[in-house]
């Protein structure tokens, strides 16, 4: 649809840019409330900039800061988001792969229905598995372990990542495959050194995807972690909530380190996750 009237274009510049600020001022707010002294927060009217730039909050977190607060283990905290995110997304991702190419690429008894399962299992809220997934992984030992969420997380992101990589992959002519075999390559080795190259960008969506979801995830890590062997950094948010009081400026500073490594990530593989979600939108 072309837009021809001025008013048309304006009118679309100002939804979008509304919208744009709907998204963008709270996650704004937050960063610049990890910057402030506490006094600012509770100021009224609202303080929006920062009248007194500090660090503090972010010594505090860590404990250097011992006449304000206690430090937490935040460190520990990060490491148990890495390890859980990074060995569910890579593991999401060996399955998927293989999941994503057998579904684009062979046929076989049940594969509809197979495919359908995998996408309905995504239709289940998070949430609503919390209460099954607790009483499940208490009687088999696995509460309060990196190994447990590790579980969870690879449930959840392979169904997204076996229809992600699926719909990569039947862009890629099979032709190619074929030719790759006939000039002497084994069904591996064509598989490797033609088409995953040219499924590498959809793999890289997927990979960002599946990360951010582990990373990212509250709800499921809060019912099945209870110690610092094994929270993350999002659960590590509530140690700043107490019956009465709120730490709303540690909380931010703790909420600005969550966001950081994911806009790293994005930012590194963004040529990737660009392509990737372009893939297939124009033939040539």
């Amino acid at each position: 649809m072309t837009i021809e009237r001025p008013w048309q274009r304006w009118l679309l510049r100002i939804t979008l840019f509304i919208a744009m600020m709907i998204l963008v001022v709270p996650g704004a707010w937050v960063v610049l409330t990890a910057f402030r002294p506490n006094v600012e927060v509770m100021a009224r009217p609202p303080v929006w900039i920062p009248q007194q730039w500090t660090l503090n909050n972010f010594l505090g977190i860590f404990g250097f800061l011992p006449d304000r607060q206690q430090g937490l283990p935040v460190p520990s905290y990060f490491i148990n988001s890495l390890v859980i995110s990074l060995t569910s997304t890579f593991v999401a991702i060996l399955i998927g792969m293989m999941g994503g190419y057998a579904f684009a690429r062979y046929r076989f008894k049940g594969k509809g229905a197979l495919f359908l399962s995998f996408m309905l299992s995504r239709t289940v809220p998070g949430v609503a598995l919390s209460l099954p997934l607790f009483i499940l992984w208490s009687k088999i030992g696995l509460i309060d372990t990196k190994f447990g969420l590790i579980l969870v997380y690879m449930a959840i992101n392979i169904p997204f990542t076996i229809w992600l990589t699926d719909g990569f992959f039947r862009q890629i002519p099979a032709d190619l495959s074929e030719a790759a075999q006939i000039d002497g390559c084994t069904r591996w080795q064509a598989f490797w050194k033609v088409e995953f190259p040219l499924a590498r960008s959809g793999l890289a969506s997927a990979g960002i995807f599946a990360f951010l979801t582990a990373w990212n995830e509250f709800a499921l890590a809060s019912q099945l972690t209870r110690t610092t062997a094994s929270k993350t950094m999002p659960v590590g948010l509530m140690d700043f909530t107490a019956q009465f009081t709120v730490d709303w400026t540690g909380m931010s500073a703790m909420a600005v380190l969550i966001i950081i490594p994911a806009l790293v990530l994005t930012f590194i593989v963004q040529k990737h996750l660009i392509a990737g979600l372009t893939f297939g939108g124009v033939k040539g």
